[in-house]
């Protein structure tokens, strides 16, 4: 929350609780946090119920905390629900251009 004094826009990437369980099915490996691909992949089930918990959770890292952030800032703001609508290269020609 502190640095949103600092922004000139917030974008809200809000894809759904499917989509994020999707993503993280496809996600390559992550060398620098995991030794092997298996190591990963033997963490994905914990990783899955994070992200279902995101929903439920009443921490900083929650949907319910990010949904305050969001709807608290007064700048210019943005929210994407369609993960096609906000592919990083987009998000950021975007807002060069605005």
């Amino acid at each position: 929350m502190a640095a949103a004094s600092h922004c000139s826009k917030m974008v809200f990437l809000n894809p759904g609780l499917d989509t994020c369980l999707a993503n993280n099915r496809q996600r390559p490996w992550e060398p620098h946090k995991y030794a092997s691909l298996e190591q990963q992949n033997s963490m994905l089930e914990n990783l899955q119920a994070w992200v279902v918990g995101y929903y439920t959770r009443e921490d900083e890292w929650s949907y319910n905390a990010h949904r305050r952030i969001y709807d608290q800032f007064s700048g210019s703001k943005v929210e994407y629900s369609d993960a096609s609508e906000y592919a990083p290269r987009r998000v950021l020609e975007r807002t060069r251009r605005e």
